[in-house]
C-alpha cells in the first residue's frame, strides 16, 4: 500500500511517502513560501524523485486540523483533488493526533517518552494561544482546545494534571511559562515533521474502518472563523457553512 501524505497546519508543512508500513521519504516544506505557491508541485516532485506517478498512491492523507484557516483549506483542496480524480480514498488525520504519533514514534531513544507518561501537545494558534490536547497510555486525556497558555496551566494546576513532556511549536514558544509551571517537564525538539505520522494514522484508520471517500473529510477547526465571530458581533444569522468546510465536533 503506497501512501501520500500532507501536512499544511504549519507554514513549513510537510510531505511523506510510505509503503507497506515503511517511510520513503519525507519532504519539509519552505516556509518562505505560502502553501498556495508550493502546491501541488512539492508533491509532483517527491513523486518524480521516487519515478512514481499519482497514480501509483494507493492512499492520500492529510492533516485535517486544527491550524491556519488557509493552511488547512489548500491541503485538504490539494488532497480531495487527487483523490477524487485517482478514485482513491483520503483520510483526514488531526494534526495534534499526528504530533503526539510522532513524538511516541521515536522509539527507545533517549528522547523517546515512557509509554504511559502523558505528552501535552501545543500547536502555536496565534493570539497569544495554543491548540492544546493531552494524550496518555494510547488514548486522548484531553480533548482538543484552544485557550492561552496561562489558562491551560493554570487549570491543570487545579485539577493536580502535570504532564512530563510537551510537544510541538507552541510548547517551544511558550517553554518559560512551562518551565515555571512544570519545571520538570520536558519539551520535545526540534519538532518533527508530522507527514510520516499522518501517513501512519491513514493506514490505520483504512485497515480498520475500510475505504474513505474524499468527500467525508471535515476540517478541525477548533476555534470559530473571524467571519462567524464578525457575524455574531453584529448581530447576523450565520450562513450554512457548507460540507466541504463543516467543523468536526
Amino acid at each position: 500500500m503506497l501512501v501520500l501524505a500532507l501536512d499544511t497546519t504549519t507554514r513549513q508543512g510537510s510531505i511523506a511517502l510510505a509503503r507497506d508500513g515503511a517511510l520513503l521519504a519525507t519532504y519539509a516544506g519552505d516556509a518562505e513560501t505560502t502553501h498556495g505557491e508550493r502546491l501541488p508541485g512539492d508533491v509532483w516532485r517527491l513523486l518524480d524523485a521516487h519515478t512514481l506517478r499519482v497514480a501509483d498512491v494507493d492512499v492520500f492523507a492529510v492533516a485535517a486540523g486544527p491550524g491556519s484557516f488557509t493552511g488547512l483549506r489548500i491541503g485538504i483542496a490539494t488532497m480531495q483533488g487527487l483523490a477524487l480524480a485517482n478514485a482513491r480514498s483520503l483520510v483526514g488525520v488531526s494534526a495534534l493526533d499526528a504530533l503526539n504519533e510522532a513524538v511516541r514514534a521515536v522509539g527507545s531513544g533517549p528522547s523517546a517518552p515512557a509509554p504511559d507518561a502523558d505528552v501535552a501537545t501545543w500547536m502555536d494558534a496565534q493570539r497569544g494561544q495554543v491548540f492544546s490536547a493531552v494524550y496518555g497510555n494510547g488514548a486522548p486525556v484531553e480533548l482538543p482546545i484552544v485557550e492561552t497558555p496561562a489558562e491551560i496551566l493554570s487549570r491543570w494546576q487545579r485539577e493536580g494534571r502535570r504532564p512530563p513532556v510537551f510537544a510541538g511549536d507552541g510548547a517551544l514558544s511558550y517553554r518559560e511559562m512551562i518551565g515555571r509551571a512544570h519545571p520538570g517537564a520536558r519539551i520535545i525538539e526540534p519538532v518533527p515533521a508530522l507527514a510520516p505520522a499522518i501517513a501512519r494514522l491513514a493506514v490505520a484508520h483504512i485497515r480498520q474502518h475500510g475505504p474513505v471517500s474524499p468527500d467525508a473529510i471535515r476540517p478541525i477547526y477548533i476555534r470559530r472563523s473571524d467571519a462567524e465571530l464578525a457575524r455574531d458581533r453584529r448581530g447576523a444569522p450565520s450562513a450554512p457553512i457548507p460540507p466541504a468546510l463543516e467543523r468536526t465536533p
